[in-house]
């Protein structure tokens, strides 16, 4: 009886671990309907020799994430937008904004995932879905928020290869030099044209395509992470800043917060930088108006020209990215949308020979064009 007992025990056992296990293979997908919608929201300058910087602010949710054939769709009816309004050429350098290669986590999921409204759910959603995946991440997890890690770690090949077959698609799509955002990956390296994977720790980097779809350079490592990503991003400080040639002029990549840092504005104008990209996310629904935050986990941050809660986000950002030298254009692009119950927020806005110049705000997505 016992032995009878013990048999069908392992039985169901097993059966439930086959159903289990054949659950997690498993990946519907439901049918979505993309606002692809783009406001020029800037345009200043007039068309030259010299090209343009083209910033897109995408209006993004998970859903958008679900499979590459849908961030494609979308990020590409915009760049026809720009097109079809004589913003892309030869000498274009496209922008976009930091994390939009981050998100891809999320792609290839369970439609719970993307319908769920809090981000615990999505994550408790993607470990369910990814078992061995997930625990193999863990150990090899390191910072003071390993979860975190794991998430991120768990999937990483299969990002940078959907990073690279997105973004230097599009740049060789429209024949443009694209900034690619930015990308959390452990130790990312390119080699032989191709962006792979370490066994390090996590960064906040971003890929500069030329406009045959080839990476230009090593990926640009954050330097300073910021105080939200701190406990799983590492500093970038020992691969320093670098300059990548374009068809527009001597480029350099500052993600997100570097762009505060006068010491990397120094680092740049050291390689004769003639355009800097800023790709930026700015967590919070209406925090462009609430005070800025700051960075205090930054030592450096202590010597910023501004103090934390001294003036409002819009205003710390606008001043803090200008270059000391005022023949450097740049820009600064923002994430834009919605992921679960995280909202971001900011407006672009563009420098050019000491002047700022910034579109009227707006919600949706947006457009931003700086001739150069």
């Amino acid at each position: 009886m016992r032995k009878l007992l013990a048999s069908a025990l392992a039985l169901v056992m097993i059966a439930a671990l086959s159903g289990y296990g054949f659950w997690t293979l498993q990946r519907p997908e439901g049918h979505y309907l993309s606002d692809l919608r783009i406001e020029l929201a800037l345009n200043h300058g007039v068309p030259g020799d010299n090209g343009n910087l083209l910033g897109v602010e995408p209006l993004l949710y998970p859903s958008d994430y679900q499979n590459l054939q849908r961030l494609h769709r979308k990020l590409s009816a915009y760049l026809e937008q720009a097109r079809a309004q004589g913003l892309v050429g030869p000498r274009t350098v496209v922008v976009l904004p930091e994390h939009i290669g981050t998100w891809l986590w999320a792609r290839g999921e369970k439609n719970e995932l993307y319908q769920v409204t809090r981000s615990q759910e999505a994550l408790q959603w993607l470990e369910l879905s990814n078992p061995l995946r997930y625990a193999m991440a863990m150990l090899s997890a390191s910072g003071d928020d390993r979860r975190t890690d794991a998430h991120l770690r768990m999937k990483a090949q299969q990002m940078a290869s959907d990073y690279q077959l997105l973004f230097g698609g599009l740049a060789q799509e429209f024949g443009v030099t694209l900034v690619a955002g930015s990308i959390v990956l452990p130790a990312p390296y390119i080699k032989d044209g191709v962006l792979h994977t370490g066994s390090g720790p996590l960064f906040n980097s971003s890929v500069v395509f030329a406009a045959n779809g080839s990476p230009l350079g090593q990926p640009q490592r954050q330097q300073f992470p910021d105080s939200e990503t701190r406990r799983y991003i590492h500093g970038g400080r020992q691969q320093p800043l670098h300059v990548v040639q374009t068809p527009a002029g001597r480029l350099g990549v500052l993600v997100g917060s570097d762009s505060w840092y006068p010491s990397n504005h120094q680092q740049l104008a050291r390689q004769s930088v003639q355009i800097i990209a800023n790709p930026v996310f700015l967590s919070g629904k209406g925090s462009w108006e609430t005070p800025w935050r700051g960075n205090r986990h930054q030592q450096a941050a202590a010597a910023l020209a501004l103090q934390r809660g001294e003036v409002s986000e819009q205003t710390a950002w606008q001043r803090l990215t200008q270059a000391a030298d005022a023949s450097v254009s740049s820009m600064s692009v923002f994430m834009r949308g919605q992921f679960w119950e995280q909202g971001s927020d900011g407006q672009g806005f563009a420098h050019q020979a000491g002047a700022l110049l910034a579109g009227p705000p707006s919600q949706g997505a947006r457009l931003l064009n700086l001739w150069l």
